[in-house]
């Protein structure tokens, strides 16, 4: 396997930002929509990063740094119909900022103010999934009850190269290919799962895997939104279309920490680090709008200034969110209520006001 992806890579716009075409997946935009990608990359990269700085002050328990994967997200969130649904992992920033999931939202999660963060139903994105693989069997099971509702939308289900280890992720491509299901997998591949390298994970590239089960694989370039963007939205057309289930490997780099509780230093070496910086998907972009005219400095500035005032909103707002009522997680565990869970909220309630004062 080669570093940089080997020939069979789908690739539209190298890291030089010079535009390529490709045989069988393309993609045509205007500068105004390709400004948008632009905007999309830059903006979710300063959530992330903002995200990152409040954990590091104590106002966030955890983020899950989604920092060079900003193509693979945003590419993949745009190729999305307003119909289609998502079911991410825990690192699905750009996914969920191209679904309108707002980025306060994110935060409230990882702060352990709320137990979700939105309506899935609103934003046709299921809330994050912290266990490892689990969220393919239940994308699998959404788009077989899609399919037997005669809806023509389909499901991308995103994963990481670790979670493709796991019993769940081959259970999901057995699955969606015996019932062909409108699913689109869209595995990470960032390299690391954790500590662990891909090389002891697989002996062949992971979208090869698809061939076992049956249905197509395609490795694309993640850190090319261009790419990333033509190479889903085919894939969501074959599966709304009947063709069932495809693999999208993106091949990408994890820029930072697995999360901010790892460092990425003790295990992997700084050179590979500096190489990837050289691949970076926002420069690329950068490079190829400014060298077509369609975007010049003061473009630019205005862009990092949205930034900068997004990141402002969110360290105000992360601050300001409310503590939730102890009982709150009760609140929505069935839509109606259920006696098991009111006597277990009753034992909640009684075992607080033990306590002198009764607040803790």
């Amino acid at each position: 396997m080669t570093a940089d992806g080997g020939p069979e890579l789908v690739q539209l716009l190298t890291p030089e930002g010079e535009r390529v075409h490709h045989p069988d997946y393309d993609v045509e935009l205007t500068p105004d929509q390709l400004r948008g990608l632009y905007r999309d990359l830059v903006l979710v990269r300063r959530v992330d990063a903002e995200a990152t700085a409040l954990q590091r002050q104590g106002e966030l328990g955890l983020w899950a740094q989604c920092v060079g994967q900003e193509a693979a997200q945003v590419g993949s969130g745009r190729a999305l119909a307003p119909g289609d649904f998502a079911f991410p992992t825990y690192r699905e920033h750009g996914v969920a900022w191209s679904r309108g999931v707002q980025p306060l939202q994110l935060l409230g999660l990882f702060r352990g103010v709320t137990n979700g963060g939105w309506d899935p139903h609103e934003h046709n994105m299921a809330l994050y999934t912290i266990v490892i693989g689990d969220q393919t069997l239940h994308a699998v099971g959404y788009a077989m009850g899609m399919q037997r509702d005669g809806d023509d939308s389909a499901v991308i289900c995103y994963f990481g190269d670790g979670a493709s280890s796991q019993g769940d992720v081959n259970e999901a491509f057995v699955f969606s290919a015996v019932y062909n299901a409108p699913v689109v997998f869209f595995c990470q591949n960032n390299q690391w799962a954790i500590s662990e390298p891909l090389e002891r994970q697989t002996r062949i590239p992971l979208y090869r895997r698809a061939d076992g089960f049956g249905f197509p694989g395609v490795r694309v370039d993640g850190n090319d939104v261009l790419a990333v963007l033509a190479v889903t939205q085919a894939a969501l057309a074959a599966a709304r279309e009947g063709q069932g289930p495809t693999l999208i490997e993106a091949f990408t780099y994890r820029m930072g920490a697995h999360t901010t509780s790892d460092d990425p230093t003790r295990y992997r070496v700084a050179a590979d680090l500096e190489a990837w910086k050289l691949k970076d998907p926002i420069e690329r972009l950068k490079v190829y709008l400014a060298r077509n005219g369609w975007a010049g400095h003061e473009w630019f500035a205005e862009i990092e200034a949205e930034a900068e005032a997004l990141a402002v909103d969110l360290r105000r707002g992360c601050r300001e969110m409310p503590e939730p009522e102890k009982t709150s997680m009760f609140d929505h565990v069935y839509a109606e209520p259920h006696a098991l869970v009111d006597e277990e909220r009753a034992q909640f309630e009684a075992y607080h006001a033990s306590f002198v004062g009764g607040g803790h």
